[in-house]
């Protein structure tokens, strides 16, 4: 036994510990789930498995019951080796690596219940610099060629042949797509609206789990006026045609939020795959330098960032993408940049097999938002066997 296999086996009471606090009570091997509000539905792996640590660029799986010393894995690889690759040296290393992975099950944990109540809070205690983005979604807010392609899609004649003429084909092979979304006037009124409600002091929510600045918009009260139309209406055809397979056709939730990058604040994205089926990313600026994406190869295949395909923001234009399509974020130059992302969502997609673990789903009811899932059966209490 090595020195890490050593320390890994060492550190799995640990783990054990951690996991046991964010899944809930144990008994006989089993992990009983409190009740909590029901109508939003999530997975329990999202409290208990794929961990990111950017400063590494290391996902993690972990697992309650398994034995870290006999298999100590990531991505399928030694544990050992991936963590010294990525510069996690000591114990010390190590104790900073497990102390952070307890702050973040602690966090989400807290998270439906917390993003609730900043939502609570927001609309009884916010006034908005631009009323006037909070409107229901008008036809005037987006670009003639969105609304269009739109229209053609949902056209009882249209294909993906005449659907690909109206777009800007960025990869053919990890069909990767750009096209106007909003004027450039309501990204500016957007803009102003955000950055209003940025300098305010109410709680702000993390968009996701990987950057630390921005807005969920659903805490802001602009899914239901804004983005709820917008899948409904303009992007749901529009994907059926592109992404038939990854439930185009059958959206029928979604996750938004505001990502910001600036000097002080984060700068740049490490490579992931988002927790969705498909995602739309819209440039809504402000003036910046540097920050191009990169889209690698599909998450499950080999030689995933073998080959990589840069692409430069242009404001109130969005790139469509499949969600398991790895992609990142260089690093920013100057100024800010200010990102729209739609992770999109289809329940009967997700439902036999979770995006980010390729898992079948083990459900539990959340406090707050959902994650997409859906049951048939009421709300009960769930009980999830760890293996």
């Amino acid at each position: 036994m090595n020195e890490w296999e050593h320390l890994l086996g060492a550190q799995h009471r640990a783990w054990h510990k951690v996991l046991i606090r964010a899944t809930g009570l144990v008994n006989r091997g089993r992990v009983v789930l409190r009740p909590p509000t029901p109508n939003s539905v999530s997975s329990a792996l999202f409290s208990s498995s794929l961990f990111f640590w950017g400063c590494m660029c290391v996902s993690w799986r972990l697992k309650v019951g398994g034995n870290l010393k006999s298999n100590p894995r990531i991505h399928g690889h030694s544990c050992s080796q991936v963590l010294r690759s990525r510069g996690c040296l000591s114990s010390d290393d190590f104790q900073q690596l497990l102390a952070e992975l307890e702050q973040e099950v602690e966090r989400r944990r807290r998270l439906g219940q917390e993003s609730a109540a900043r939502k609570a809070l927001i609309a009884s205690s916010y006034r908005p610099a631009r009323p006037d983005v909070y409107a229901p979604l008008q036809d005037a807010v987006l670009a003639p060629e969105f609304r269009a392609t739109a229209e053609y899609s949902a056209s009882p004649n249209a294909d993906l042949g005449g659907l690909l003429q109206k777009l800007e084909t960025l990869s053919e092979e990890k069909r990767i797509y750009r096209l106007p979304v909003f004027t450039a006037a309501f990204c500016g009124a957007l803009l102003e609206e955000l950055g209003h409600f940025e300098q305010s002091d109410l709680p702000k929510g993390r968009p996701n789990t990987m950057n630390n600045h921005g807005v969920l918009l659903h805490e802001l009260g602009l899914d239901e006026p804004l983005v709820t139309p917008l899948r409904e209406r303009f992007l749901q055809p529009l994907m059926a045609l592109l992404y038939p397979e990854y439930g185009g056709a059958l959206l029928d939730s979604h996750r938004a939020f505001v990502v910001k990058y600036a000097p002080g604040q984060d700068r740049e994205l490490a490579c992931h795959y988002d927790n969705a089926e498909l995602t739309l990313n819209v440039a809504l600026g402000k003036a910046f330098t540097g920050g191009a994406l990169y889209f690698g190869g599909f998450f499950q295949a080999p030689a995933v960032l073998t080959e990589t395909l840069e692409v430069e923001h242009v404001v109130g234009q969005g790139i469509l993408h499949r969600g398991g399509q790895l992609h990142g974020a260089r690093p920013l130059g100057s100024g800010e940049r200010w990102n729209l992302v739609v992770w999109l969502r289809a329940s009967t997609v997700r439902n036999r097999l979770c995006p980010m673990c390729c898992r079948p789903p083990c459900l539990v009811d959340d406090e707050g938002f959902g994650d997409g899932f859906t049951r048939e059966e009421p709300p009960t209490v769930d009980v999830c066997t760890l293996t």
